[in-house]
């Protein structure tokens, strides 16, 4: 059964396509749309930022890229409308280059025993029948900001493993606010009307995480000295490792190389590839993977 709670109808706030908590931001808009600026939302936490570094880095993939598919909203006037080229899936955004978007890199190992508080809400929004962003990172407990632009009728069906789940009826322009408790990467988000709508979000128990933008870029900043396994998530592809120092002032800077062979992977449930820094993209699959 659907359900509406704590709902606010009709107000404006800025679009959050990319949701930071404390790292600077890394990443951008990404996608074909980027519906709106990007909300940095600071994090309390034991980090001494004079003693922290950063970590940047590209993905990438490589070999033949699908054509994205396009979106057939011809039954839904208000949203085809606010596609005048033609809406698309963003399941596999590669630019010219090779940049993979929105891929989600986190710190999946390494912040042990340091202590985070969440910051302000993030906000997915229901613009044109599509979920901006959709790919959103957010910490455990920190309010979500679900909001209907169209003033279609859109339900949000979140399908947790770890957490619980939800389906949100939101028939008009309006906003409801949802949170998850504890961390699980990823939770698929889903629209039963329009069918084509889905979103993922990662939910993490520290603010070290960031969506790699147009091109591919990320940045995790303001890490403690340490070493650090990072993870980089993709709905198609699956998930790739290394591991990585951060020493005080220093910016590490990483890469990582997703490929037509990793297709077909169990996404988001499957074990990771390993790659080891010193190899420069090369990749081995675990022995003990499903």
């Amino acid at each position: 059964m659907f359900s509406m709670f704590q709902e606010k109808r009709g107000v404006a706030l800025p679009i959050a396509m990319l949701f930071m908590v404390g790292c600077g931001g890394g990443g951008g808009d990404a996608g074909n749309d980027s519906g709106g600026d990007a909300e940095t939302a600071q994090a309390t936490s034991s980090v001494d930022p004079s003693s922290a570094g950063n970590v940047i880095g590209t993905i990438s993939f490589t070999g033949p890229v699908p054509a994205m598919q396009t979106i057939d909203m011809s039954e839904e006037s208000v949203c085809a409308d606010k596609h005048p080229a033609g809406a698309m899936t963003e399941s596999l955004v590669v630019d010219d280059d090779g940049g993979l978007a929105n891929v989600f890199i986190y710190v999946k190992e390494g912040l042990e025993g340091q202590s985070f508080s969440p910051g302000p809400a993030a906000v997915i929004d229901q613009n044109g029948c599509v979920y901006h962003p959709h790919v959103l990172g957010v910490m455990a407990g920190q309010d979500i900001t679900i909001r209907n632009s169209d003033g279609v009728l859109h339900n949000i069906n979140a399908s947790p493993t770890e957490n619980r789940p939800f389906n949100v009826s939101q028939p008009v322009v309006m906003e409801t606010n949802r949170s998850f408790r504890v961390a699980e990467v990823m939770i698929p988000l889903r629209c039963d009307v329009h069918g084509w709508m889905n979103a993922y979000v990662g939910v993490l128990d520290h603010p070290y995480f960031s969506v790699s933008a147009v091109g591919g870029s990320f940045s995790l900043e303001t890490l403690p000295p340490g070493d650090y396994v990072i993870e980089a998530w993709h709905e198609e592809f699956g998930t790739l490792q290394q591991t990585v120092t951060v020493t005080t002032g220093e910016t590490t800077e990483i890469t990582f190389a997703f490929d037509e062979s990793m297709a077909g992977v169990d996404v988001p449930m499957g074990e990771p590839w390993i790659l080891d820094h010193a190899d420069h993209g090369a990749h081995t699959a675990q022995s003990d993977t499903p």
